[in-house]
């Protein structure tokens, strides 16, 4: 009750100019990314051996669910809005690239190093156990997958106040010709199986979504019957790229066998956005009017208050939990994926994980809101990118691998160390 009267009276605070919405989007994706995650996550014995899995892939016909849990799409375009509102306030104050991009970095990166710091214990002790390798891979990389996408988070920072400096010279044509440029990747992927440039979308795709957080933040994106059309388009090229085009169903992980919309990103994550996304700004006239009542923009300032933690915990929590029940003989993993008992079991299951990641963010979630000392020197911004871009690298490596998992030994102690090393180029380090 204390925390709710502290995000009241923060809330009772916020400035009537500011944008409500913008906060309510970025809360609501990041937990239907936690409940998606936490719903395809699947384990149960198989001939009396515990068998983790993917419901995507055990349960195709679910595939369609990720549509509508995908919601990356709309957390980059929240991202682009606030950013341009953040480079805005920096310009007024006379602030440089260099003072901008530390404030950026802190907040996401300071939370991150409490999660990859305690994964590196918790490896090293599980090795010094003689915990079979496999299950120190497969716990580790787990728990550090939702940090890829703070890799990408991180360099569209790098490369927000460029981007917003193209977007206010060109307009629409910064998205397309993005989008064009993701669209000639696709191409040599599918049709001249040049695979490689593949993962060059991850800044091309999520680039492009960030353009349209610029436009809305410009009131670029047009009146409701507008939002709706583009809502319309989006929807219908995402079917005909999936049905007619070689492009998978799911809009999430690799279900399909060597293809997936995410790994690297396709184009499908373009349409997706624009789908979801025209129907959510469309609401955002009614839902704006909502915000500004005083109990529904409080819950918005609570769980943004710690919603990096509640991302990036979110995984462990659910390790965790698994792993005492399989301790405990494996209570809930006898009961069949995807069967009507097991969909009848999912919301005591997301209940219970509920209760159990909301003591951990208010024990973790002071790391995102501490704010970097005013007698703090600002490193310069050449060592701000390059400490950044070492982190990025560390970051991906970790979620692909994990602790053990890359085919060169010592690589995760090598990408924990980069992750490290990059913090303190970047003066994240110090007090």
């Amino acid at each position: 009750m204390k925390l709710w009267s502290v995000a009241s009276a923060m809330a009772a605070k916020t400035p009537v100019e500011r944008n409500r919405y913008v906060d309510f989007l970025r809360a609501i994706s990041i937990l239907f990314v936690v409940i998606g995650h936490w719903l395809i996550a699947t384990a149960w014995y198989v001939d009396g051996q515990l068998t983790p899995g993917h419901l995507l892939k055990s349960h195709p016909q679910t595939q369609w669910l990720t549509w509508w849990f995908q919601v990356m799409p709309v957390f980059f375009i929240v991202g682009g809005y606030s950013n341009a509102v953040s480079l805005e306030s920096a310009k007024r104050k006379g602030q440089g690239y260099a003072d901008w991009l530390i404030a950026r970095l802190h907040r996401l990166v300071t939370p991150l190093l409490a999660l990859i710091i305690t994964w590196g214990v918790v490896a090293g002790v599980m090795k010094v156990m003689d915990v079979r390798s496999e299950v120190i891979v497969f716990t580790s990389q787990a728990a550090l997958i939702p940090t890829w996408f703070l890799s990408i988070y991180i360099t569209l920072a790098l490369l927000a106040p460029i981007a917003y400096k193209f977007w206010r010279r060109y307009g629409f044509l910064s998205f397309w010709a993005l989008a064009a440029v993701a669209v000639i990747v696709d191409v040599l992927f599918f049709a001249a199986d040049i695979r490689w440039p593949g993962w060059t979308n991850y800044v091309w795709v999520w680039l492009a979504v960030h353009q349209l957080g610029f436009a809305w933040r410009d009131g670029r994106m047009g009146s409701v019957s507008k939002l709706l059309v583009y809502s319309a388009l989006g929807f219908a090229t995402l079917y005909a790229l999936v049905h007619w085009g070689p492009y998978p169903l799911a809009m999430v992980g690799s279900p399909d066998e060597g293809l997936s919309n995410t790994l690297p990103p396709k184009i499908t994550l373009l349409a997706l956005g624009v789908f979801q996304f025209g129907l959510l700004l469309a609401l955002e006239g009614p839902m704006r009017r909502a915000l500004s009542g005083l109990r529904l923009w409080t819950a918005t300032v609570l769980v943004n208050s710690m919603i990096m933690t509640i991302y990036l915990w979110h995984i462990t929590i659910m390790v965790l939990f698994g792993s005492v029940l399989y301790l405990s003989g494996g209570f809930g993993f006898h009961i069949e994926p995807g069967t009507t008992d097991w969909w009848l079991t999912r919301p005591i299951w997301i209940g219970v994980l509920i209760i159990l990641l909301i003591p951990a963010a208010l024990l973790m979630s002071p790391l995102e809101r501490r704010s970097r000392g005013p007698e703090t020197p600002t490193p310069s911004a050449a060592r701000l990118v390059i400490g950044a871009i070492m982190t990025c690298l560390g970051i991906a490596l970790l979620a692909m691998w994990g602790f053990g998992g890359a085919p060169i030994a010592g690589f995760g102690v090598g990408a924990f160390a980069l992750v490290i090393a990059g913090a303190g180029t970047s003066g994240l380090l110090s007090r």
